[in-house]
């Protein structure tokens, strides 16, 4: 066990980000109640080991376009219009917190919904009233749901995907973890799914422009948003906010305990804090 892996036993904050393609069906594009009750489940025993936990989770569009019938027709087309999307979140965000809601109960944890956008980040009230939410929120034992405002977000103040978001409430909330549950293993040096002879990467000591290269504007499914270069990122900001960072797969969600146990899973990112680091400034520039 490295010393990185090994430091993961003593992590205090941990931001976990879970996508929309993880806790849904493939076949139909409804919720799989099963693999939401494990995370949870994950997740609350992280907590009372005395751990703060924040969960950055999509799933908003997917719960409402099910619920109405888009998941389930295959002769709709999954392009939807933005209005179409946006009330696909309206419906579906309160269905998606529900459930939430339920499993977290079930195991005497109180879930709290945070809905942010870009501005939450690039205006410094917004930012600084949010920041003041969450810490209130994790003093009070608190496990904070976050979600993109995808009822309202639109191409200006869209963050436009969940690992971004996660990085960015990593930075807020002080963090020293992040794990970013995906539907890949971690790092490759390129695409597997296109390159045979791909290498895995365990860990990454510090993120120069070879590993940035890296990245691929892919994703494995017809659900996410996020490819690796989203992911790199999400790495950049959090490492240089003074947080650890995990990429790994999502397919066995024990795997959450493994990682604070310091096993070799997934690809870790090592802190690299930069004092100088302007969340704001770094977001406002990969996003404009």
């Amino acid at each position: 066990m490295s010393d990185l892996r090994e430091n993961f036993k003593n992590k205090k904050r941990i931001v976990v980000k879970i996508g929309s393609s993880s806790i849904n069906h493939p076949e139909s594009g409804g919720m799989d109640f099963s693999r939401i009750e494990l995370l949870v489940r994950q997740l609350c025993d992280i907590h009372n080991s005395g751990k703060d936990v924040v969960l950055v989770s999509s799933g908003a569009i997917a719960a409402g376009k099910y619920a109405i019938g888009y998941g389930r027709d295959r002769s709709i087309s999954h392009e939807l219009t933005l209005p179409q999307k946006q009330a696909c979140a309206a419906i579906g965000q309160g269905r998606l917190m529900n459930i939430y809601e339920k499993f977290f109960t079930e195991y005497n944890q109180l879930p709290a919904q945070v809905l942010m956008t870009k501005d939450t980040v690039l205006n410094d009230g917004n930012r600084n009233n949010a920041t003041n939410t969450f810490k209130a929120l994790l003093d009070m034992g608190v496990i904070p749901i976050v979600n993109e405002n995808d009822t309202i977000a639109t191409n200006e103040i869209e963050i436009g995907d969940n690992d971004t978001l996660s990085a960015m409430v990593a930075s807020m909330v002080g963090a020293d973890l992040l794990i970013l549950l995906s539907d890949i293993e971690g790092l490759y040096t390129d695409d597997p799914n296109r390159n045979p002879d791909a290498k895995f990467i365990k860990e990454v000591p510090k993120i120069t422009e070879e590993y940035l290269e890296m990245g691929k504007d892919s994703t494995g499914t017809g659900m996410g948003t996020g490819g690796m270069s989203t992911k790199l990122n999400a790495a950049r900001i959090a490492t240089r906010s003074g947080a650890d960072m995990v990429i790994c797969s999502s397919k066995d969600l024990t795997i959450l305990s493994r990682i604070i146990a310091g096993e070799d899973v997934g690809t870790a990112f090592a802190a690299d804090k930069d004092d100088e680091f302007k969340l704001q400034e770094f977001v406002s520039e990969i996003l404009k």
